[in-house]
């Protein structure tokens, strides 16, 4: 059982006057101690003869070795963190904090950026990736664009799709696993760097950048569209397309690169995956 703030507080006026009504002692915590004869119920009251056992019991029973840093620690509880909860109550799941708050992110090239006020390098070595923890410290410099990817493979094989961002100083963020998106976007909130969606050229593509980064980013967002997508095209799948619907609304959709985009995919009605853009073949036809 665990021990609400409520009853932490019951229990901690308790200790201090040592008697309570017995109206506001119906949990079942007060019949344990009733009878671990810590307590004494008579037909009005509770009666606590010696403190420093329910103290040793709580401490024993429920891992609490003080109910005054125990009630601290639950009224701020959007702000304790789990090393917090395993201090009072030796329950570090209770905690809100989660483990790998953050995003990973990557580049080809070094990336300048300030941590903590402090000036450093991104350039981990080919197969790796940073862990951004504490993202609201972190801030690129302002030379960089943020370029997010959908899938894996694209974000390990940067090198292959270098030719796509000649223009830019990117740094690659990714959007998976998903239930760390959140972080990403709120990072991505409080920085004035602007934003490249590069994802798939599909109904899907289009609804996750106009769902999920276009209506918190606005006008610092833009999708990527490869040269040449009228020909590249052709290499999508009929069968990708026929499975999917758009799930957004097309009347907000205001940049015309995307407008174009869309309505190339549903004349052409094929999807397209951001995975072919890493074939050898592709960069030469592009580059062609």
């Amino acid at each position: 059982m665990d021990i609400s703030l409520s009853l932490a507080k019951k229990l901690s006026l308790l200790l201090e006057q040592k008697t309570l009504p017995k109206s506001k002692c119906k949990n079942a915590i007060f019949t344990e101690l009733k009878t671990e004869e810590i307590i004494i119920i008579d037909s009005k009251k509770v009666i606590l003869d010696n403190p420093e056992s329910l103290i040793i019991h709580l401490q024993n029973q429920y891992n609490i070795p003080s109910l005054k840093e125990y009630i601290t620690v639950l009224e701020d509880k959007e702000n304790a963190t789990r090393a917090d909860f395993a201090y009072v109550s030796g329950d570090s799941k209770r905690g809100n904090t989660k483990v790998f708050q953050g995003f990973l992110v990557n580049c080809y090239t070094p990336i300048l950026a300030n941590f903590k006020g402090q000036s450093m390098t991104l350039n981990p070595t080919e197969g790796t990736f940073t862990f951004i923890f504490d993202y609201e410290d972190f801030v690129p410099d302002a030379s960089v664009t943020i370029v997010g990817l959908e899938n894996a493979e694209n974000f390990r094989k940067l090198e292959n799709q270098a030719y796509l961002f000649s223009n830019i100083t990117p740094l690659f963020v990714c959007r998976y696993p998903q239930n760390q998106n959140k972080h990403l976007i709120q990072w991505l909130q409080s920085i004035a760097n602007p934003y490249i969606h590069f994802g798939d050229f599909d109904p899907s593509g289009i609804g996750i950048y106009m769902n999920e980064f276009k209506k918190h980013l606005g006008e610092k967002a833009n999708f990527f569209v490869p040269p040449k997508i009228e020909k590249l095209i052709h290499y999508g799948s009929k069968k990708r397309y026929a499975l999917q619907r758009e799930n957004f609304d097309p009347q907000l959709i205001t940049e015309e690169n995307l407008k174009r985009l869309r309505q190339i995919i549903n004349q052409n009605r094929k999807a397209l995956e951001q995975e072919l853009l890493l074939k050898s073949e592709i960069k030469e036809f592009i580059l062609s």
